[in-house]
């Protein structure tokens, strides 16, 4: 197999320009292999902003009559109609010609008879003959054939999503992928001869498809409120629960961050109503996003590999790129994505999200308890923290952020605050118990990073590990 076609590379306005992103079309030869039949045969493929194609070798008729110009006869023949075919013991030599060989030769000292000069048949060359036929002779208006590139397949790829991963299993096809459109087209597991090249291949359709997300993305928001749009959505595969023994341990979903939530949805959600049929659904204050441990060395090629998303088959877990969702009652989402770029984009997005959110909401109030009073528990965008008396409202103690200094937690109910006394420089403890202790938790430490990315948006971008080691390579 190799390359057709060329590739540009361009900085978008607005991208950095270390992170190149590939040109939206793109030709290149492959093996489209059937797992089923275990058997492959060359393909081309054609990708453009918005359609993958899949083209196979066809002989077609370039010139002469074509093979129906008599359908007429048939027509006009009657109830009944007598046909004789003429049975060839082999397949005409044309058939059997790969792409860009000449056609047979002309030369009239060459008499060795075949199918294909017997019936006067070729690729680009003469009839066998020697006697020159007249524009009226029958052998003048024999079809002329070749090979061509004709497209058999359109993957759209409208919200459509790429695994590199056998069906069914957890192995990793090698410098393969596959593309599946929203409608259950898919192209099959295409083969490229180098992993570099798989890889290229997977940027570019990646690419495509992330922008078309954007698009719908765009349009969908033109039509909520400020306080409802869509930050980032797009496939990815989540580990299901309890699956350690079973070989299909990923299935695939589609996430969604838009307003005050976080969604989990079996496809994309293409209209309104679509949006209160998610799977599961999340406020986005008390959700915790997590990168998962991945290649942390200081080896250019394993930085080059998050990029492109290119994975070392030696390792114990092939799906490196993964995250985790962790949310409130101690439940947990694992996902993976098939590239390095797209973990850093839904940290990023995460991150954006969650931090509008608290902005937007300002302050959220969980009801708790100590020693038999019911109390309440404020997190405040401004003012930091608040308990106060559930039923006279008066204010027990109050304390900003920056005198949290730590805290402990039982992992069921009950949490310990340590704030420093302004006045004593002491530290105090507060002791609550709350009903859903996961979610305040997670809602004190996103209302304390919005706090600090309002006030140093550089130090998160350091706290970012994806996005740290994507930069550098």
């Amino acid at each position: 197999m190799s390359a057709e076609g060329s590739q540009s590379l361009a900085a978008p306005r607005g991208r950095p320009s270390h992170l190149l992103v590939p040109a939206r079309t793109k030709t290149a030869l492959a093996l489209l292999y059937d797992e089923g039949l275990e058997n492959a045969y060359d393909v081309r493929l054609k990708l453009t902003k918005e359609v993958l194609t899949i083209q196979k070798q066809d002989v077609v008729c370039i010139g002469g009559a074509p093979p129906g110009a008599n359908v007429h006869l048939l027509r006009n023949a009657g109830d009944v109609v007598t046909i004789t075919v003429e049975y060839l013991r082999e397949a005409p030599s044309f058939l059997k010609l790969p792409l860009g060989s000449p056609g047979p030769s002309s030369d009239h000292s060459s008499r060795a008879s075949s199918p294909l000069f017997d019936s006067g048949l070729h690729l680009n060359g003469h009839c066998s003959h020697t006697a020159p036929s007249s524009p009226s002779s029958p052998i003048a208006n024999e079809p002329k054939y070749e090979k061509r590139w004709l497209d058999t397949l359109s993957v759209p790829l409208s919200m459509a999503r790429i695994s590199r991963y056998k069906a069914g299993t957890e192995k990793l096809r090698s410098s393969a992928l596959e593309v599946l459109a929203l409608d259950g087209a898919s192209t099959g597991a295409l083969q490229f001869s180098t992993a570099q090249d798989c890889a290229d291949w997977l940027r570019a359709i990646s690419t495509n498809i992330n922008e078309l997300t954007l698009q719908h993305m765009k349009m969908a928001n033109k039509c909520c409120s400020p306080c409802d749009q869509v930050v980032h959505m797009g496939w990815v595969n989540e580990r299901l629960q309890g699956a350690d023994n079973n070989p299909q341990n990923f299935r695939s979903k589609f996430l969604a961050l838009r307003g005050s939530s976080f969604y989990i949805f079996s496809a994309p959600p293409v209209s309104t109503l679509d949006w209160g049929r998610a799977e599961r659904a999340y406020n986005l204050c008390e959700v915790l996003f997590k990168v998962h441990k991945f290649w942390l060395s200081d080896n250019y090629w394993l930085q080059a590999n998050l990029y492109l998303g290119l994975q070392d088959l030696d390792c114990e877990d092939p799906r490196s790129y993964c995250f985790s969702v962790l949310a409130s009652h101690g439940k947990s989402h694992i996902f993976s994505v098939e590239l390095g770029n797209e973990l850093a984009v839904w940290e990023k997005a995460f991150q954006r999200a969650t931090f509008m959110e608290v902005q937007r909401t300002g302050s959220k109030t969980y009801l708790c308890s100590w020693q038999g009073e019911m109390l309440c528990f404020t997190v405040d965008f401004a003012l930091g923290f608040t308990c106060f008396d559930s039923k006279t409202k008066n204010v027990l103690w109050r304390f900003k952020f920056s005198q949290l200094k730590g805290s402990s937690d039982d992992g069921k109910t009950r949490v310990k605050l340590l704030f420093q006394n302004p006045d004593t420089k002491q530290i105090e403890t507060k002791e609550l118990e709350f009903q859903d202790l996961t979610a305040v938790l997670h809602c004190i430490h996103s209302f304390i990073a919005a706090k600090v990315a309002s006030l140093d948006p550089a130090f998160m971008d350091s706290q970012s590990v994806a996005r740290r080691y994507m930069c550098s390579s």
